[in-house]
């Protein structure tokens, strides 16, 4: 007699907050509803662990119309070192690029993305097409031109034909292919790029090779954006960047943020609010000797060193408050059935303590 009127009680009292939970499931569904988990891999050697995120039109990670959808690196270890990762606090469709809100970073839907992503630019055929008519972004698909205005980066274009991913993975490496074929526009090509660890050391290897299958010439540039949060500390004093050649600058970055120094250019404060050191670097030659890039924060004790295998076209520098990324550029032209191939290297470092 005593239970049952201790379990009378017992619902009595639960009465009101069960009420209260059906009350917010009823008015907010989504509160019962998992946000679907982006596609991701993993893979590792004896001294790298990464996570990628992986192409998926309906739940990737990134689906804007800028970068290309292939090898998103969400997170790289090295002995205790994280390199990647978010640079921004938020995202939000209606935003173009970026903006600083209170405390916040928030990114638009073709900027919010991470690692050591690419780009091809400009988009092939954007300017010759009418509005109605289609162009083409390498690592995304065809694109619907919507209107007279001009092309930007930072807009969610309608994808008429995203081609057909296929991802294959090992233990150490991901293997990405996108074969696309659209006769209406002219275009074709099969990309394929591999993210493969090398056995024993500290390297990350992007491999890449595009053929034109199309009727139409393909001629654009390709670029890293090397979205670089170093054990997610901001930019601060402790950054160097070093190149193989003497670095020009016009106009030369505020001294008051960072210098050049003959083959460097050195952080000379931590960057607050909506700090911004960004320039275009010059005085690299035609050689992919200059494509070697050590980037380096002396505070955390931890560095990189990127290099290519083609000339460099054009390099910038961007780098705000969370994140630092320097920006090699390399050429592409292809005629019909002709094909390219191209890599870069990744070596991940510790500095003395």
């Amino acid at each position: 007699m005593r239970q049952q009127s201790l379990r009378s009680a017992a619902e009595t009292l639960m009465r009101p907050f069960a009420y209260i939970v059906m009350t917010l499931l009823t008015a907010f569904p989504a509160l019962i509803e998992a946000s679907p988990v982006p596609p991701q891999a993993e893979i590792s050697n004896t001294l790298l662990q990464v996570k990628l995120y992986l192409p998926d039109a309906e739940h990737g990670f990134y689906r804007g119309t800028r970068f290309d959808w292939s090898g998103v690196v969400a997170d790289l270890q090295y002995k205790g070192h994280s390199y990647y990762g978010p640079w921004f606090t938020a995202t939000d469709p209606k935003i173009s690029d970026f903006i600083y809100q209170g405390s916040d970073i928030v990114a638009g839907p073709c900027s919010a993305i991470t690692g050591p992503v690419e780009e091809f630019t400009p988009a092939v055929g954007f300017d010759e097409a009418r509005p109605g008519g289609t162009f083409l972004k390498i690592g995304v698909g065809v694109l619907r031109k919507p209107d007279d205005a001009a092309y930007s980066a930072y807009r969610m274009y309608e994808i008429v034909d995203g081609g057909k991913w296929s991802v294959k993975k090992s233990a150490d490496a991901v293997e990405f292919t996108q074969e696309l074929h659209n006769a209406s526009s002219g275009y074709g090509y099969v990309y394929q790029k591999t993210l493969r660890l090398l056995a024993g050391k500290p390297v990350m290897v992007i491999e890449h090779s595009l053929k034109n299958t199309g009727t139409r010439a393909i001629h654009t540039s390709v670029y890293d954006h090397n979205f670089l949060v170093l054990d997610k500390q901001p930019t601060d004093a402790g950054f160097s960047i070093t190149f193989p050649f003497s670095v020009t600058a016009n106009p030369p970055p505020d001294k008051e943020f960072a210098e050049i120094k003959k083959n460097q250019i050195l952080y000379r404060k931590t960057l607050t609010g909506e700090d911004r050191v960004s320039f275009a670097i010059e005085g690299f030659g035609k050689s992919s000797d200059d494509y070697k890039i050590h980037i380096e924060n002396k505070n955390v004790h931890a560095g990189m060193t990127i290099s290519g295998d083609r000339p460099l076209a054009k390099v910038a520098l961007w780098s705000i408050r969370s994140v630092i990324a320097v920006e090699p550029f390399i050429d592409i032209s292809l005629e019909p059935g002709s094909h390219s191939a191209w890599k870069y290297d990744y070596e991940y470092y510790t500095l003395p303590q």
